[in-house]
């Protein structure tokens, strides 16, 4: 209840922290937004070929697997 509490007053604060007139603090909060688009698009990219790679690393075993079953069976017959 207390952690509800402190979420919605600090979330209050940075509104009215933003509104102009208050602390004007808004031109501010738009910079680091400007700034902090491209290194957040070159972490999501780093992310999204690590999980493309991966992938293809899992799909080649699932393959390699698939052979390997294919074959056990047929030394069974």
């Amino acid at each position: 209840m207390i952690a509800l509490a402190v979420g919605v007053v600090l979330v209050v604060a940075a509104v009215l922290a933003c509104l102009p007139g208050v602390l004007g603090w808004w031109p501010d909060v738009l910079a680091f937004l400007r700034g902090s688009m491209p290194v957040l698009a070159v972490l999501i990219g780093a992310v999204a070929i690590l999980i493309g790679i991966a992938d293809i690393k899992d799909k080649k075993e699932a393959e390699k697997e698939e052979k390997e079953d294919q074959k056990a069976e047929e030394k069974k017959e």
